[in-house]
């Protein structure tokens, strides 16, 4: 049974830092052609973030780059995404997702709120 469950959000001031992490379980992470990081603001269509090749390419949205990194830790067993300069449009629940061609799996989610 695939499961990914993310963790590490909470309230966070603007300018502050977080870093989320993504545990996965059966090997998920280490077998997946992609890991991800996506997001969904209230009222929002849910939005890609981040994403980390097997081979280990990073891709990140313009709203995120230079902010925002995807790492993995070395046993293959968490994907991290650390968030510097936090700004209240961050604010949204982070979900990670693993993509195993042709399958798809995602997470249950982690609130970021962003606020002073």
């Amino acid at each position: 049974q695939v499961q990914l469950v993310e963790s590490g959000g909470g309230l966070v001031q603007p300018g502050g830092s977080l870093r989320l992490s993504c545990a996965g379980s059966a090997g998920i992470i280490f077998s997946s052609n992609v890991m991800g990081w996506y997001r969904q603001a209230p009222g929002k269509q849910r939005e890609w973030v981040a994403e980390l090749t097997s081979g280990g390419s990073t891709r990140y949205a313009e709203s995120v780059k230079g902010r925002f990194t995807i790492s993995r830790d070395g046993a293959y067993s968490t994907v991290y995404l650390q968030m510097n300069s936090l700004k209240p449009e961050d604010t949204a629940v982070y979900f990670c997702q693993a993509y195993r061609h042709p399958d798809r799996y995602w997470g249950q989610g982690t609130q970021v709120t962003v606020s002073s």
